[in-house]
């Protein structure tokens, strides 16, 4: 069939590459490239958060982890390291897709991917070019508009709106990028009122970070951006002097849960918050089935 993906981030993408390399004659609009994208702003450790919890859940992340694992892609890695939960918190289901699990009080030690968002979607925006995906910029207003046999609506944020879904609303996240002094573990650190997560990549760290629900500006708080380095200087000490390279905010598209459904010729695909580099492969699967 002639398909139209409706967003360029790292859902859209993915169920790009899933449905051309099933035949389909596939389209993605976006109106940003992907380094643009909310997508590329984040911190790149996979796996849900703590309060994300079914069983389709940990199918799509399992899905996700094992095709991590053997994409062989630019700017993902395999790294062990430790998320830090309350103490009277219940083991959550999605852990025991995680290889290497090792859980004690209070924490959780395994091997994960780690995704150097921007490398990893210019490589994956590549592939998707090379199974014969056109690209288009714009903006797309009514998704009816579109001339296709079927359309995926997996635009992030903008889905709720052309979906008339009321419920997808923005949570603000600013992350902080230091120079990495060659930490070989990432944390996240999820027992304390604040989230605080420092995700190496080779060349910089990744720290955070923030959750602001109703954010609506993507530019830079200087003074957020000062107590997420003292924040994260604090959990991993080996950060004290490494330079502060630059921060970037994106605006999460959250929703109670995630939206993977077909209605008529559209397959809705969104609502993943922060989750959306976790969930991109099984939810693509999904899309497809869904095709």
């Amino acid at each position: 069939m002639r398909i139209t993906v409706v967003g360029g981030g790292i859902i859209g993408l993915s169920c790009a590459h899933r449905l051309a390399g099933a035949g389909h004659d596939v389209t993605v609009i976006t109106a940003d490239r992907p380094g643009e994208t909310t997508s590329a702003v984040a911190g790149g450790v996979l796996f849900p958060p703590l309060s994300v919890h079914s069983d389709q859940v940990d199918r799509w992340t399992a899905t996700s982890v094992d095709e991590y694992r053997s994409l062989g892609a630019p700017g993902v890695s395999l790294r062990r390291g430790t998320f830090f939960i309350p103490r009277e918190a219940p083991m959550p289901s999605w852990a025991y897709s995680m290889p290497d699990l090792d859980d004690g009080p209070g924490r959780l030690t395994f091997t994960t991917a780690l995704i150097d968002t921007p490398v990893y979607l210019a490589w994956l925006a590549g592939q998707v070019a090379g199974l014969g995906v056109r690209t288009e910029y714009r903006t797309v207003s009514r998704l009816d508009d579109l001339d296709a046999d079927l359309v995926v609506n997996a635009a992030g944020l903008g889905a709720g709106r052309l979906a008339g879904d009321v419920t997808v609303v923005p949570v603000g996240g600013q992350v902080v990028h230091l120079a990495d002094p060659g930490l070989t573990e990432w944390i996240v650190d999820g027992a304390t009122p604040v989230l605080r997560h420092v995700i190496p990549h080779g060349r910089h760290v990744v720290c955070g970070g923030t959750q602001e629900p109703g954010r609506d500006s993507v530019e830079p708080d200087p003074g957020v951006t000062a107590d997420i380095v003292r924040r994260c200087r604090e959990l991993v000490p080996a950060l004290a002097d490494a330079p502060v390279l630059g921060a970037k905010v994106g605006l999460r598209p959250f929703r109670p849960q995630v939206r993977l459904e077909r209605d008529g010729d559209v397959v809705h695909c969104y609502g993943h918050g922060g989750a959306g580099i976790t969930l991109a492969w099984g939810c693509a699967d999904d899309v497809l089935a869904l095709v």
